[in-house]
């Protein structure tokens, strides 16, 4: 009897494991404010149509590589770091674009 509860606990302790390394709670954090602040940006009239149509495309390609990496069930540290710089380089764009001179009309 104890044999079988050790097995269910340690099928529960993997699940539990291989559901976590798919998890990319941080990046969708991320996703969620950087979406904030472009809509911050079109409201107040700091992004033109132009500008928050190619930051928005750069959020569509974060988030299609955010699927890519979770598609086989595991997401490497490595696919980790790429989405990290990915993000780096759209909250950089995001700023440079919200504070350049053009605005919206």
């Amino acid at each position: 009897m104890k044999k079988g509860a050790m097995l269910v606990a340690l099928i529960a302790i993997a699940f539990t494991f291989a559901s976590a390394q798919t998890a990319t709670p941080r990046v969708t954090k991320r996703q969620v404010k950087q979406h904030a602040r472009i809509e911050q940006g079109v409201k107040s009239g700091e992004l033109t149509a132009g500008e928050t149509k190619k930051l928005e495309r750069q959020q569509a390609k974060i988030a299609v590589d955010k699927r890519k990496a979770k598609a086989d069930g595991v997401v490497t540290p490595a696919e980790r770091a790429k989405l990290t710089r990915e993000q780096n380089r759209a909250s950089k764009r995001v700023y440079k674009l919200k504070h350049n001179a053009k605005v919206a009309k």
